[in-house]
């Protein structure tokens, strides 16, 4: 109920009373969103109009984003330190240093900078236009761990 609001105004029209509602709600899952338009469409009919939906991200939803982004890139650099380390019969071993050297973001619409695109977009190019894109450079160092002896590891 938060992320909702309602407006209402009541009227008389001649011996009647006339009621009209402004239902705004933000919606963190476009699946439930789509629920909903589609259940007051088909209870309500044409008594009920739609406007377009507007995308945009929390600033809390672009630092996750962010934060994803580093350790996914983390997991990659270790990935491939450990096949590096395979060519050469070497183990890899603890992360020495590990450091975001750069990050980028592009596209998507945060809750402060909402556009007022134009109604002519369609629902997929207003989508593409407020997803949200990041990439993350690091640099890291890990320790290399020479294959030992199997005999040794006998003994």
């Amino acid at each position: 109920e938060e992320n909702m609001t309602v407006t209402e105004d009541f009227s008389r029209v001649e011996n009647t009373y006339q009621m009209e509602a402004e239902v705004c709600i933000i919606f963190t899952d476009f699946g439930k969103m789509q629920n909903v338009c589609n259940l007051l469409i088909e209870k309500l009919g044409t008594a009920v109009t739609i406007s377009p939906p507007h995308f945009y991200h929390t600033r809390e939803a672009i630092d996750t984003l962010r934060r994803q982004v580093c350790v996914a890139a983390v997991g990659n650099t270790r990935r491939k330190a450990q096949e590096v380390c395979q060519l050469f019969g070497q183990s890899l071993g603890k992360p020495l240093l590990i450091k975001e050297e750069e990050t980028k973001e592009w596209g998507g619409h945060t809750d402060s900078d909402l556009p007022h695109s134009p109604d002519s977009l369609t629902l997929q190019e207003r989508i593409q236009s407020a997803t949200a894109y990041a990439s993350s450079r690091v640099f890291a160092v890990f320790e290399i761990k020479g294959k030992e002896n199997r005999r040794n590891k006998l003994l």
